[in-house]
């Protein structure tokens, strides 16, 4: 049975708007979705609006994700919310604020649009922030769980090794700019002394 186009219309709308509620809509992972986004942009937007959510789309970058509204000054009431709220630990948010410096220095040099480190470079980084410890392997352990977090969440996309034994390599994703603003990020600096306190402390 072949669909009528009006059907065919209402899945790639229905299909669009299931992937923007599940999470992060990615150009490079879901072409054809991506350029039905694009396509369908104006009434995506207004059913979003009906649940309380804003469509955040960067086409230039290449993503799209679903932020919660805040209540009318009008009418002040508050929808529940379908995009929930994910508190990070001490360690993520350190991560995160370096990888956001990273990208903010890599640009500001002109280079290529990705950046990508591998696990020893992200272990040098969060090397003075981390607790000290005499059992190494622990150690790694905890950061490569600190990392998988973070490509859980969607900043981190852990990229296929190029040969068998090759370091394991992650692309720093642009979204991470979008959630991560310099206000943000500037707050976060100023507390970065005290970060590295901590971890000094935990040493004595």
């Amino acid at each position: 049975m072949q669909l009528k186009p009006s059907e065919l219309i209402d899945n790639r709308l229905s299909a669009v708007l299931i992937s923007l509620l599940k999470g992060v809509v990615y150009r490079d992972e879901h072409e054809t979705l991506w350029q039905d986004l694009i396509h369908f942009q104006i009434p995506v937007s207004d059913y979003l609006k009906v649940l309380g959510l804003e469509l955040k789309l960067f086409d230039a970058d290449g993503y799209a994700w679903l932020v919660h509204q805040l209540p009318s000054d009008e009418t002040g009431v508050s929808l529940p919310r379908l995009v929930s709220r994910r508190p990070l630990s001490f360690a993520l948010s350190v991560l995160l604020t370096l990888l956001r410096k990273r990208l903010l220095e890599f640009d500001a040099l002109g280079n290529d649009s990705r950046l990508v480190l591998s696990f020893t470079e992200i272990q040098q980084e969060m090397q003075s922030f981390l607790p000290a410890s005499s059992n190494e392997a622990k150690q790694v352990d905890q950061l490569q769980t600190h990392i998988n977090k973070v490509v859980e969440l969607g900043f981190l996309k852990k990229l296929k090794l190029t040969y068998d034994g090759a370091p394991q390599v992650y692309e720093v994703r642009r979204i991470i700019a979008g959630f991560i603003d310099s206000q943000w990020l500037d707050q976060l600096q100023q507390r970065m002394g005290e970060y590295q306190a901590y971890a000094q402390g935990t040493q004595s």
